[in-house]
């Protein structure tokens, strides 16, 4: 097959979004120990920026290309690598950058709704990824990029960048070798102020630098119902998936690393609502979800509401705000610090590790899945455990507090979780009598499927209908 032919039919699959059966291999380049890594960074309004800036500083990476839906952030973006003599090509359209052979590895920091489909196409064009968390925004589709990375060969990781804390990593495994006794409880928390962000009466303008068809990709095209296009999307379930799939994430990994869990939940619960205030966000500002994995719970909560209205301080159990409270039979951990039941310092760990982004580019090197701190199975896993919860959410009932309190009465430790949560949010002037909150389903999975158990309408949210050309293939 010619160079010509073999690149029109990458080109033609990607459009198609039907799998590449040419082996990656065949075309990409076989890199050298001194060879440059080439990379190219897609979406970086937000956290794609530090992106560019971590992978140029590392040696021997360049990067090379930048692709972005909203010309004024790629141009802005262009502009300084040109003000630098460095050289750089640019794109709108992902499809059109993975035309490009000469790109060894992309970086992504799109919105969530565009995760899967970037990390599959990328890896049917034989390019390494780096995604940020959270890994998906379906349940489904994170299984498919699994496949993905196995089917060609893909190095991909996961933006979940704790999993390079090598302090982290020395904590967890010093707990889970009994030095507290048995685990009882995983908490991650996530109590992160998040105002509200704002009400509209109709559609809004679509700014004019955004290829709004682009940016939508796999997620319906709509009139836009919110003040701001760009990072309030995380509060509407089209695109996002609130602070447990935000912020969150990070903590709901830590957790899921805490305990050694390999597979999502067999039993997972939600209680939450959007409090304090009438705006355009869906996503619940306040929640908590029980993931029942028969021997330990992992409870994960939200608060986007501060200690109390009109403080600026955010509510803390025991030391963490935004971290991870492993409690066990002779004290717990919190972050990387072990205490008594007493709460009396036992072990502090501490080391950086290597860095995230360097942990890519040594596996990409090396070409092992196993160099890699969070390869994207370990990144799906985490994913699913906040959109498991947040299907309990949306397929649940506004019920009183009575009535939560009776639903999950045997449940000790989310009693006691229920209590905090309502003493939070009477601290804001919310009276959960009046203004009542979502209880969720109970949900059974198979956690080997990743199917629900008798639910059809749990099962029907562990995907979505994708927009044509965007859609994430079945057979990858």
């Amino acid at each position: 097959m010619s160079a010509i032919k073999r690149r029109n039919f990458i080109k033609n699959s990607l459009l198609t979004t039907a799998g590449i059966s040419l082996s990656a291999g065949s075309w990409r380049r076989v890199l050298g120990a001194n060879d440059s890594i080439r990379v190219a960074t897609v979406g970086f309004h937000g956290q794609g920026r530090s992106h560019i800036e971590g992978f140029r500083k590392l040696p021997g990476v360049r990067v090379v290309a930048l692709c972005d839906a909203d010309k004024d952030v790629l141009e802005g973006e262009a502009k300084k690598f040109r003000n630098r003599n460095e050289a750089i090509e640019t794109y709108t359209d992902v499809r059109k950058l993975l035309e490009n052979k000469d790109i060894d590895a992309i970086t992504t920091a799109t919105p969530n709704h565009w995760h899967a489909l970037v990390t599959i196409w990328a890896c049917q064009a034989g390019k390494d990824v780096y995604v940020e968390k959270p890994a998906c925004h379906e349940v489904w589709e994170g299984r498919k990029m699994v496949e993905a990375a196995r089917k060609y060969n893909r190095i991909v990781q996961v933006g979940t960048q704790g999993r390079s804390n090598a302090a982290l990593r020395e904590a967890f495994e010093w707990v889970r070798s009994g030095q507290l006794g048995k685990i009882k409880v995983a908490r991650g928390l996530c109590y992160k102020r998040r105002a509200s962000i704002g009400k509209v009466s109709g559609p809004q303008p679509i700014p004019a630098s955004v290829d709004y068809d682009l940016w939508c990709g796999p997620a319906p095209k709509v009139p836009l119902m919110r003040e701001r296009l760009h990072y309030d999307w995380h509060w509407v379930w089209p695109t996002g998936s609130g602070d447990i799939g935000n912020q969150g994430i990070h903590q709901m990994d830590a957790v899921r690393w805490a305990l050694g869990k390999a597979e999502v939940s067999p039993r997972v619960f939600s209680v939450g609502g959007r409090f304090g205030y009438i705006d355009d966000g869906e996503t619940p500002n306040t929640q908590f979800v029980v993931h029942d994995y028969s021997d330990v719970l992992l409870i994960f909560e939200v608060r986007g509401l501060p200690a109390g209205a009109g403080s600026e301080a955010m509510d803390k159990y025991r030391t963490q705000s935004v971290g991870h409270i492993i409690e066990c039979e002779n004290g717990y951990l919190a972050g990387t610090t072990a205490y008594d039941k007493d709460n009396k310092l036992i072990k502090q760990f501490t080391g950086s590790g290597e860095g995230h982004h360097a942990n890519f580019i040594k596996a990409v090197r090396s070409r092992k899945v196993s160099d890699l701190n969070a390869d994207i199975l370990e990144g799906h896993l985490s994913s699913a455990l906040c959109h498991t919860g947040n299907i309990s959410h949306r397929l649940g009932k506004l019920v009183s507090s009575h009535e939560c309190l009776e639903a999950i009465k045997a449940d000790k430790e989310a009693v006691e979780t229920f209590e905090r949560f309502k003493e939070h949010l009477a601290a804001n002037n919310v009276d959960l009598e009046k203004t009542k909150a979502t209880l969720g389903v109970f949900l059974k999975m198979d956690p080997k499927a990743e199917r629900f158990r008798d639910n059809p309408k749990a099962n029907e949210m562990l995907t979505r209908e994708y927009r044509k050309p965007f859609v994430v293939p079945d057979k990858v």
